[in-house]
């Protein structure tokens, strides 16, 4: 309990420099409010913290920053975790700072304190206090008491605000507008359609919804159910904003070898997700994101590109057959994403959880593609794999060039 009373703590006691007004903050269950007065314990804190602040913050920023990690420095009892916390902060107002200077009034140091206090609380309470738990497929959670056993959160509106601050909109781009109103209406039809896209950091889903509501589509943002791994739904961080997106989790094929004495464990469980899918699909309506590679796209180290990771034919041969198992039209669209400057992997793959974050203020960029053709049969299924591959390839590059411009 004593972090979420230094949180509180921190909330009341946060002030501005340029402002005499009172800032309310919705963190959590309770309304917390960041007033202009700093107290002398914060301000102690502060000065006992460690010299590695972010750099080049103004005055603003730099004191919401150091109030956030003065606060943990002296609360939070896990070294690890809290150097993962402070390096998560810096990146964080940084990148926030970066958009305000880009002409972004609404972002600003109270505002990008309010995001961090609750990401912190969030991930802390969900993720390790009362580390919650996911089903094999998991129902976003909208704040809605009566039919979500008490919960008032809307953490898919905490994860959209969390992440949104951190891209130029106005600099992003949606290609390909024609085929979502295709996509559109055949949902509205009561089909099924599913992107099979390339996954580039953790905040795709929230870039996904942020490129929707750009293009005036924000419940398709909101009702689209996403494949997690297991990193998702385990880790610290991660953990809130998951909360937020209706998922399948599954164990990707990259991980699930990892510990031969789970693996049965683990085959059961995708065995669940994929009854899970499959009784959603013969719903019809539904939306489905899908990263056949099984993880993100990761640096090469030589040229200093991202390649896009080669599609699983095996992941893409369930999905298809998924489809045609639901008695419902299934339409296959590839999806390209431009997201990893945003908040950049690892250029590892690690097995674990508990990966340091970085966040950038960049543009991004999402195109859906053309319906792909049902190309290859039983004997020749691969091509169909090639070939939404190649798409999904062809719109990335796409979208770097019109990312340039």
């Amino acid at each position: 309990m004593k972090f979420f009373k230094a949180i509180t703590s921190l909330a009341i006691t946060f002030g501005l420099v340029a402002t005499t007004n009172a800032f309310t903050v919705n963190s959590g269950r309770h309304d917390v409010t960041l007033s202009t007065r700093m107290s002398t314990d914060v301000a102690s804190q502060i000065d006992n913290a460690s010299s590695a602040t972010a750099a080049g913050l103004r005055e603003d920023f730099q004191v919401a920053r150091d109030q956030t990690v003065g606060a943990l420095k002296a609360k939070l009892d896990n070294p690890k975790l809290e150097g993962l916390l402070v390096h998560f902060t810096d990146e964080y107002f940084a990148a926030c700072q970066k958009a305000t200077e880009s002409g972004a009034e609404d972002i600003t140091a109270a505002s990008t304190a309010k995001n961090m206090l609750n990401a912190l609380q969030y991930g802390v309470q969900f993720g390790l206090k009362d580390k919650f738990q996911f089903s094999s497929t998991h129902t976003a959670l909208r704040g809605n008491p009566e039919t979500e056993n008490g919960n008032e959160i809307d953490f898919y509106k905490f994860g959209c605000d969390f992440f949104r601050p951190a891209m130029d909109l106005q600099r992003s781009v949606v290609l390909g507008q024609e085929a979502l109103e295709k996509i559109k209406q055949q949902l509205s039809n009561g089909e099924n359609v599913v992107l099979l896209a390339n996954h580039q950091s953790e905040a795709d889903p929230q870039v996904v919804s942020c490129m929707l509501e750009k293009v005036g589509a924000p419940d398709l943002g909101a009702d689209m159910i996403y494949v997690a791994g297991h990193k998702v739904t385990t880790d610290t961080l991660a953990i809130p904003f998951s909360m937020g997106r209706n998922l399948i989790c599954i164990h990707s094929k990259k991980h699930i070898d990892a510990d031969p004495e789970t693996k049965p464990m683990k085959n059961k469980q995708n065995l669940a997700a994929m009854n899970g899918m499959l009784g959603n699909l013969k719903k019809g309506g539904t939306a489905i994101w899908v990263a056949p590679s099984g993880g993100r796209d990761r640096r090469d180290l030589e040229t200093g590109k991202v390649p896009l990771a080669p599609f699983d034919q095996k992941t893409v041969d369930m999905f298809r057959l998924m489809g045609n198992k639901s008695k419902v039209p299934t339409h296959f669209y590839a999806f390209s994403m431009v997201s990893y400057d945003l908040c950049p992997p690892p250029d590892f793959v690690e097995a674990g959880t508990g990966e340091q974050r970085n966040v950038r203020f960049v543009p991004v960029g999402v195109k859906f593609s053309d319906e792909l053709e049902n190309i290859g049969g039983v004997e020749s299924r691969h091509l169909f794999t090639d070939h939404a591959f190649e798409i999904c390839q062809q719109g990335y590059e796409e979208l770097l060039a019109a990312l340039e411009e």
